[in-house]
């Protein structure tokens, strides 16, 4: 069976085709980032009009890369939310009508189960049940993970989550949209003894998270640095991301420690486009050595949103069942979709 996924939640739109014989057969992803950066973060209008101009020249581009013609799709799987309502109607409007011309069934995705189940593309996948840490701009979440469909949330972030954190914090340094990327990098020369950042709910006894205090407290050491942060020096404004990001990925390395703990588990995953920043696997691969556990990461083209991950995500979903497709081709997102509402597979 091969499924043609496509992913157009927020500011990226992603087309990929899988094969459950034969694994990812191709895919392709266009990142708005140039885009949105004059303005300092994602402008919805904007995402979604970008979304009409890419999503049939990425159709082609897929099929022209696994030499595939349309007709040879089995079925259509899209991300139906949650996300940028706009964005999302993009997405779903293009792969119900595919559906509709090619007679083929189609099946909406939970966007956050495409991100818990990428690491299963990996050459090395991890096998069911898992905690999975879900760290991204917009979700922080720790899951137990049964199989498909069998999600438990064991803690969430209270606030912003860590991926919003580091935008946040990387804005207060000047470094621009999208900041995640640019602090952990700066991050790398400065001094770890230089600024000791609190670490939010680090003790709470509880799998939860809280990243807004840490954001303020980026904001104070600016602000006691200088008037203004462009009269603050490089190695300064280092010097504070190594302490914002020392202080992120302590936090979520003892939450995940702990909830494998609690759950006797001894798989961890990690997803979402945090799950690519080089500081939090290191921290992770430091202490699965020394608790004996095994991390699993996704490739690193399937951290942020991708076509891959939802076609993937819809084709264990058929194969497990096939009546889960529809064909009556009417469509609705949702912007807002818990998890934990998603239907068993």
């Amino acid at each position: 069976m091969i499924v043609l996924g496509v992913e157009s939640s927020c500011d990226e739109t992603g087309l990929a085709l899988y094969d459950t014989e034969h694994g990812l057969l191709a895919h392709a992803l266009h990142s708005q980032v140039a885009m949105h950066e004059e303005y300092g973060g994602v402008v919805p209008e904007l995402a979604s009009r970008d979304h009409i101009r890419r999503a049939l020249p990425l159709l082609e581009q897929v099929l022209a890369q696994a030499d595939l013609p349309l007709e040879r799709i089995d079925a259509i799987a899209y991300t139906q939310g949650p996300g940028l309502a706009g964005a999302l109607l993009v997405g779903s409007s293009v792969a119900c009508s595919l559906a509709l011309a090619l007679d083929k069934p189609v099946l909406g995705v939970h966007h956050l189960e495409g991100h818990l189940l990428s690491p299963l593309l990996a050459s090395e996948r991890p096998e069911f049940p898992f905690v999975a840490l879900l760290v991204s701009g917009g979700h922080t979440q720790l899951m137990r993970v049964d199989g498909v469909g069998r999600y438990t949330l064991l803690g969430e972030t209270l606030d912003d989550a860590a991926g919003e954190a580091f935008d946040k914090s990387a804005k207060l340094l000047g470094l621009g949209y999208p900041g995640g990327p640019a602090i952990s990098r700066l991050a790398e020369f400065g001094d770890p003894e230089a600024y000791k950042l609190p670490r939010p709910m680090l003790h709470s006894k509880d799998f939860n998270f809280s990243f807004s205090g840490l954001k303020t407290a980026v904001l104070t050491v600016v602000k006691n640095s200088a008037t203004d942060i462009t009269n603050v020096c490089e190695q300064d404004k280092a010097n504070i991301a190594r302490g914002f990001v020392d202080a992120i990925v302590d936090v979520l390395t003892a939450k995940c420690v702990s909830a494998l703990k609690h759950t006797g588990l001894k798989r961890l995953v990690i997803a979402g486009g945090v799950g690519a920043n080089r500081q939090l696997r290191a921290s992770l691969d430091a202490a699965a050595a020394k608790k004996r556990f095994k991390v699993y990461y996704p490739e690193l083209e399937f951290c942020t949103d991708n076509g891959a991950m939802i076609a993937f995500a819809g084709a264990l979903r058929l194969e497990r069942n096939p009546e889960a497709a529809q064909r009556d081709y009417a469509f609705n997102v949702r912007p807002r979709w818990p998890l934990d509402e998603i239907e068993p597979a």
